[in-house]
């Protein structure tokens, strides 16, 4: 996971100064009320929070630290009034936001997610902050100069006729921020927004959260795995330890100073000075033999519009882990796409030695997954069963490996990724850590010649990170070819043997 540099905070203006610079109304700042609160999804035995109690006082800038998979993300969803207690199998204690149960007045809360694509609706970039005003009967006067101000206040870099198919990652978190924000809510909720972004994007988004910040005197309660980069933004650290409640909370300093040890062993990505060394490298035995070649490959996802990927040209070789990092939009998972023989090129080919007359993408899916593993960027793209352990036994049933190899595989991959307590879970209730494990472990559960993992690590914490890292490094010294398109530098100088970068739909 790329940590990016501390930056230095800046100093806050006073609560008149703030609201001064605002186009819009602010909803009554509020207290938020944890008291002994619990859930249990349906079908699950373990907790996903339990005994929580905590107070957050207005204005207050709080970061919420533990495992993944430990209820952070459940917790969010409840102060923002997001889950539906008929859809729980137990529910304990209360959350009050002012004074009365989350979710009676959303007015006074904002949330931003992982995904900023899931909060566009709109084809135009104004359209899409303007979309919640008008839902909410805004005077149609207000709305436009709102907008204006919105876009503007979190750095929006385009005026509001822009395409938001045209945005990079962090252009499109940006827009969602605004859009959030826009509304009015005195109460923001981030839960884990720079998750999908590059380093590039991860700055732009956190300068655009502290300008909110300082624009609204809003409280901010946060989750980011990027704790170094969003250190500036807060001002307290709250530990949430899974089915515990809990278990720390004061200044960052205090709390990592206190539990640093102990938060870094428990897999929580524990800033400078207090965290551990980065991990030692696990480099290959070199390069095999050449496995596939992508000549000439290039993308268009329109008719007339500009190639996501243009001219591309790339061996990979039995053995050998292969990176393919660059900004957002750059081309990347187009890439690994068109590897995987699942996107059909506009021209050129990618092949397998072992057949070379043959593209790809002219393959049956059902050969074609014996031999490439493909981990998309969108985990749920790839599940098929309502069961994980399921998940983990589609692969070697196509591949003809023996049913006893097969659960046995599979029963490690659980164990290691931290998914065997989820085992009979539907995969589509996991967290987004849990999903992008579980989207990993399926194209590790055989040996395939080729496996393509766009953005593997996103999502994680330390410890599952690390058993990323060592199940790809397995896979590579077994034979296979990695290609591995992500933002995390870190995982590339642990894994990768060769770097390759794209920028604007060209490597080098």
């Amino acid at each position: 996971m790329v940590e990016p540099e501390v930056r230095t905070p800046r100093v806050r203006p006073t609560g008149h100064e703030r609201r001064a610079r605002l186009a819009w109304p602010v909803a009554p700042r509020a207290p938020i009320e944890v008291r002994g609160w619990g859930w249990r999804y349906a079908g699950r035995r373990a907790w996903a929070c339990r005994g929580v109690d905590l107070r957050i006082e207005p204005g207050e800038r709080v970061l919420l630290v533990g495992p993944s998979g430990g209820g952070k993300s459940t917790l969010l969803h409840g102060i923002a009034g997001l889950l539906d207690p008929e859809a729980a199998a137990e529910v304990e204690g209360e959350i009050l936001v002012g004074g009365r149960p989350a979710g009676t007045d959303r007015s006074l809360v904002g949330m931003l997610f992982q995904d900023p694509e899931s909060a566009l609706m709109m084809a135009r970039a104004g359209d899409d902050v303007a979309f919640g005003l008008e839902n909410a009967g805004v005077p149609t006067a207000e709305i436009w100069p709102r907008v204006d101000a919105a876009l503007d206040l979190v750095g929006f870099p385009y005026s509001g006729d822009r395409s938001t198919a045209a945005l990079s990652g962090g252009e499109q978190q940006r827009l969602a921020l605004a859009g959030t924000v826009v509304r009015g809510p005195s109460l923001l909720i981030l839960d884990e927004p720079t998750a999908n972004l590059d380093p590039l994007g991860t700055t732009t988004v956190l300068d655009a959260v502290d300008r909110v910040l300082a624009g609204t005197g809003s409280t901010l309660l946060m989750v980011e795995h990027h704790v170094q980069a969003a250190l500036p933004l807060v001002d307290r650290v709250a530990v949430l330890e899974p089915g515990g409640g809990i278990i720390d909370d004061g200044s960052p300093d205090a709390v990592f100073g206190r539990r640093g040890a102990d938060l870094a062993k428990a897999g929580v990505w524990v800033p400078a000075p207090w965290g551990p060394s980065p991990p030692t490298p696990r480099r290959g035995p070199g390069p095999g033999p050449a496995v596939l070649d992508g000549r000439g490959l290039s993308a268009r996802y329109a008719a007339g519009a500009a190639p996501a990927l243009e001219d591309a040209d790339i061996t990979l070789h039995r053995g050998e882990a292969v990176a393919v990092t660059g900004p957002n939009g750059s081309g990347k998972s187009t890439l690994a796409l068109l590897l995987a023989g699942l996107l059909t090129p506009s021209s050129g080919a990618a092949t397998l030695r072992a057949d070379p007359s043959r593209p790809l993408h002219r393959w049956r899916a059902r050969d074609l997954c014996r031999r490439i593993g493909v981990v998309f960027q969108d985990p749920e793209h790839q599940f098929l069963t309502s069961r994980v352990d399921a998940e983990l036994m589609i692969a070697p049933r196509q591949a003809g490996v023996p049913a006893e190899t097969s659960e046995r595989r599979r029963d490690e991959l659980l164990q290691r990724l931290g998914l065997d307590r989820l085992s009979a879970a539907n995969p589509f209730t996991l967290s987004g850590g849990e999903k992008r494990r579980l989207s990993v472990a399926t194209a590790l559960t055989t040996t395939p010649d080729v496996v393509v993992l766009d953005e593997p690590t996103f999502g994680q914490d330390a410890r599952t990170w690390a058993e990323l890292v060592e199940l790809c490094a397995d896979l590579r010294d077994g034979g296979s070819a990695l290609l591995v398109v992500t933002h995390d530098e870190q995982f590339v100088d642990a894994l990768a043997d060769r770097h390759v970068t794209a920028d604007e739909g060209r490597l080098s």
